[in-house]
């Protein structure tokens, strides 16, 4: 979760927000204040809107971001040596909008913590695409592709549903488009908002199906953001439980009821991350993602072509970060992320998979298994004797044809073993 890393060793930083009217719509207070810093960060375009000041420090941010931040924060402490004005809290970021709209203001906080940053916003391109579209922010959902899988949209089909993505370049209306021509929602109206703010700002409004259509996609501004008012069919709810048929598999599913109990027991919360081991199609990691966007999830698959089923379906789904470990537990639980939840679907009978599991819990952690052999649920058995718990057996019957007649079709018991450390 953001902000929970320790502090990196940097000097404290100022964020700027920059509009797309550029170094003239900056307060002259706030460009006094950029322009007498020792060190400028930001992108190349940022920074190429600056006037020379002589002896100033002007760094781009690196790539990859993340990764290599660390290092150039912690070069700047080297220069309080050569000029205090650093150690006096003037290093400078320029950032588009508003810094912790989907911006550089959230990774510097997580990095640096919160007392060693501050932020100076500008209107944030959601605010300025709501009062374009007349979109009151309570009736829209807002998602971010710009650092990630235009498939994030996905998550959010409903007919009827507003969302504004804030778009990663002038590819990505395209891409949306044809994810949601794709996905049986071209009737879907795009409204693409290109340099809202500036004196260049352009509208261009088409269904996501006329959009997908055109073979070279619709050439736009770099700058956009864009508005869907969502026709379609439903796509499934966001409560446990999607149907079977949403997940592409070759029987290593858990199905639909077993799967909703699963989940309960589970208990997703904001900003939690989930362990789903032998996880098949991936339907346990992928709802636990989709019950909220802050959720992160690893799943553990040691086969190979299901690894790839997994990502597959997750992306179809809406949840393209889910991320897939092809390997065996336990040897494949190391180095990942501690987990506040595991789902263990298969290989509960491998030597040390249960105890390394119950071991990786954090405190207050959940755990939930399913067995359907006899050997398995032996296992689940001894568990719950020393560790207590809640150990339910489940059996499901559906209605099925019998000749002209119709008649209940059981299918395999589950016992299912469920535990909060």
């Amino acid at each position: 979760m953001p902000g929970t890393s320790a502090p990196i060793p940097a000097p404290p930083v100022l964020v700027v927000g920059i509009g797309a009217d550029g170094w003239e719509g900056v307060p002259p207070r706030t460009r006094a204040t950029v322009l007498q810093a020792a060190v400028v960060l930001g992108g190349r375009r940022h920074l190429a809107m600056l006037p020379e000041v002589p002896g100033q420090r002007r760094e781009p941010w690196p790539s990859p971001l993340r990764a290599g931040l660390p290092a150039l924060l912690a070069s700047l402490i080297d220069n309080r040596v050569a000029d205090s004005r650093v150690a006096d809290g003037r290093v400078v970021a320029l950032a588009s909008g508003d810094p912790l709209v989907s911006g550089i203001g959230t990774t510097l906080i997580d990095l640096l913590g919160r007392e060693a940053v501050t932020i100076v916003p500008a209107v944030s391109s959601v605010a300025l695409a709501r009062a374009e579209l007349g979109w009151p922010a309570e009736s829209c959902a807002v998602v971010s592709v710009t650092g990630g899988d235009p498939a994030l949209v996905l998550r959010e089909l409903a007919p009827g549903r507003r969302v504004l993505v804030l778009s990663a370049d002038e590819r990505t209306p395209g891409q949306v488009a044809r994810l949601l021509a794709g996905a049986g929602y071209g009737a879907s109206v795009l409204t693409v908002l290109g340099d809202l703010g500036s004196d260049q700002a352009s509208t261009v409004i088409a269904t996501a199906e006329a959009w997908a259509a055109q073979t070279a996609g619709t050439a736009g501004p770099r700058l956009n953001i864009i508005g869907l008012e969502l026709a379609g069919p439903p796509a499934g709810g966001w409560v446990a439980g999607l149907p079977d048929a949403a997940f592409e598999h070759d029987g290593q599913l858990t199905k639909r009821d077993l799967r909703a109990s699963a989940l309960a027991r589970l208990a997703p919360v904001p900003g939690e991350h989930l362990w789903d081991v032998g996880a098949g199609a991936g339907s346990i990691g992928i709802e636990w993602l989709r019950a909220h966007p802050s959720c992160t999830a690893t799943a553990v698959e040691a086969n190979g072509e299901r690894a790839a089923r997994i990502a597959r379906n997750a992306a179809r789904l809406g949840v393209p970060h889910l991320r897939v470990v092809t390997g065996r537990a336990p040897e494949a639980l190391a180095g990942l992320p501690r987990p506040d939840a595991i789902f263990l679907g298969g290989g509960a009978t491998r030597a040390g998979v249960l105890d390394a599991c119950f071991a990786a819990l954090r405190p207050g952690g959940r755990l939930v298994a399913h067995a359907v052999t006899l050997e398995t649920e032996r296992l689940l058995v001894d568990a719950y004797g020393e560790r207590g718990g809640e150990l339910t057996r489940i059996a499901v019957e559906t209605a099925a044809p019998i000749g002209s007649f119709t008649g209940w079709s059981p299918a395999r018991a589950v016992t299912q073993w469920a535990l909060t450390r």
